[in-house]
């Protein structure tokens, strides 16, 4: 899927502040799926692609992560 959205690395504030979303609620919502998985950028340091971000913001009632 091409999209017009650079897929770079968001931090936790970020993606936060985008979503509106409580940081334990996304944490909730990841354990169930219901969210995009974070990637490892270093030892003590997570991320999240903005093109997957993009993706639940534009559904996020119907969003089921995919793990494949």
């Amino acid at each position: 899927m091409q999209t017009d959205i650079p897929d770079n690395i968001l931090r936790i504030q970020t993606v936060l502040k985008r979503t509106g979303l409580s940081r334990s609620t996304m944490y909730r919502k990841m354990e169930n799926g219901t969210f995009p998985g974070n990637i490892r950028i270093s030892t003590r340091c997570v991320g999240w692609r903005e093109s997957a971000i993009a993706e639940w913001l534009r559904n996020p009632m119907f969003y089921q992560r995919s793990d494949g």
